[in-house]
């Protein structure tokens, strides 16, 4: 569904990605660990197109989309939660929601996809009037996700989705991520520190360090290389 082949890109003068190559199989979990300053996040935005390629290229079901600009892509199926909240604090949980839905084929579609954002966050609509900025860390990362299905997507990329949440919370975060496969059919690209619950929601995996994928195998190839653990995951 997505392929990346020797992607670069970086800020300014600084090159960030040094030739990454993945493949991401239509319906499947795929993790993309590795340690802080690897280079997975501006990974994430140079696919998306909010920062800029310098080379390489980036094919989406079977199209060049490399330089196309974000708001084209996010038209044509992909989705991509930040890292952290960015949710409007002084809007409702709803009004956060709505703000996904902003392109016109999601917002002749935005009940259809509210449906389906309740259905898979029952707090989100018991808290559909509360502002957003009332919310637990947990709710605030549902709407967050919520917000990114109401584009109705079918590739969504996550950076660091259970950061700052208690492990309590995070496993919920992992269920949902494995619920927007097995219910909706999304494909998921996934960025996370937790190497254990990405591993154990993951259909392959890929490890990057400094702008580099290192290694790349299913969960359990990765878990039985003691060399790819210590070397890029530090356990």
């Amino acid at each position: 569904m997505l392929t990346v082949q020797a992607l670069e890109s970086g800020y300014g003068a600084m090159q960030v990605l040094w030739h990454p190559e993945l493949e991401i199989e239509k319906g499947s979990i795929t993790s993309l660990l590795g340690p802080n300053g690897a280079g997975k996040s501006t990974l994430l935005e140079t696919i998306l197109g909010s920062v800029r390629p310098w080379g390489g290229q980036v094919l989406y079901e079977n199209r060049d989309i490399t330089f196309l600009s974000s708001h084209r892509k996010v038209e044509m199926g992909l989705a991509l939660v930040p890292e952290g909240k960015h949710l409007f604090p002084n809007m409702t949980v709803y009004e956060n929601l709505l703000m996904g839905a902003y392109l016109k084929k999601a917002y002749e579609h935005r009940e259809e996809s509210l449906d389906i954002v309740y259905t898979l966050f029952p707090r989100l609509k018991e808290r559909s009037r509360q502002m957003a900025g009332l919310l637990s860390g947990g709710e605030q990362q549902m709407t967050t996700i919520g917000r990114a299905l109401m584009t109705k997507p079918r590739l969504m990329m996550l950076d660091e989705p259970s950061q700052g949440l208690a492990p309590k919370l995070a496993a919920e975060v992992f269920e949902t991520i494995e619920k927007l496969k097995s219910d909706i059919g999304l494909t998921i690209l996934l960025v996370e520190q937790n190497a254990d619950a990405s591993l154990g929601a993951a259909d392959y995996a890929y490890i990057m360090h400094e702008g580099k994928i290192k290694a790349s195998g299913t969960p359990d190839e990765i878990k039985a290389s003691r060399e790819i653990r210590e070397a890029f995951l530090g356990v």
